[in-house]
């Protein structure tokens, strides 16, 4: 699940090729035409084939004898790579992936709010405290807003003292930084600081049982705040005015 930085041309092109892949601009089935490509792109044929070899490590892409290079369904994608997930949360139509995002954090932390009022060490107090201080002080809709979040979950999870969720908490983290990005942009998110700070103080306490269900409380304000905007988005969308076809005499 190692990060694919968008750095220098090589980088650019295989964020254009994924993007066009995760849109459906490119379906499956298809095969991307190599000399068209490099005369749109205005690219050698070696950065294409260096982006190609990413996109088929990531399950994207598949070069097959005589037909050439292959776009793959998206049961072959590694949906919990952080590139592909980020390529996926990038596409307007992302609710799905929203969703299933809400439905796995609804498994998972819960789970590891628990673990982490019975296993957690001074050390996790200490940075789950600098979480809740930095997202206290945090503007809203400021990108720090976002970062101070995402350190207190990643705090959580490292509380947990597993290692294998500690994996999953790179997943989770990914999708929930573009879930506050849409959330904390407007003006629909609620005060976060209280609902994680009842998680804090049970784990603190070590009840938990009290953690569990203060997680699950703070789901589902995170549930609330989504689908705030995405009401808000579908009103404006519903009350924006009609641009009127062209008439054709």
């Amino acid at each position: 699940m190692n990060a694919y930085t968008r750095r220098g041309l090589h980088g650019q092109i295989v964020h254009e090729l994924a993007t066009r892949i995760t849109s459906g601009r490119a379906g499956p089935g298809d095969v991307l035409d190599i000399p068209a490509l490099e005369e749109e792109l205005g690219v050698s044929r070696t950065v294409l084939r260096e982006a190609f070899k990413v996109l088929t490590a990531k399950g994207m892409v598949e070069a097959r004898q005589k037909r050439g290079t292959i776009v793959l369904p998206r049961e072959n994608w590694h949906l919990l790579d952080t590139d592909v997930l980020r390529w996926r949360f990038a596409q307007q139509d992302n609710q799905a992936v929203l969703d299933q995002l809400a439905e796995v954090r609804g498994i998972v932390e819960p789970a590891v709010a628990r673990l982490a009022a019975e296993r957690r060490t001074d050390e996790d107090l200490a940075r789950l405290d600098e979480a809740i201080a930095s997202m206290d002080a945090a503007v809203a809709g400021a990108a720090d807003a976002v970062d101070a979040d995402l350190a207190f979950h990643r705090a959580l999870f490292a509380a947990a003292h597993n290692e294998l969720l500690q994996q999953t908490e790179v997943v989770i983290t990914v999708g929930l930084a573009e879930r506050d990005r849409l959330v904390h942009a407007g003006s629909h998110a609620q005060d976060p600081v209280p609902s994680h700070r009842a998680v804090l103080e049970a784990v603190r306490a070590g009840r938990s049982n009290d953690a569990e269900h203060a997680m699950r409380a703070l789901l589902a304000q995170a549930r609330q705040d989504l689908d705030s905007l995405q009401n808000s988005d579908r009103r404006r969308a519903a009350t924006a005015p009609q641009t009127a076809p062209a008439h054709v005499p």
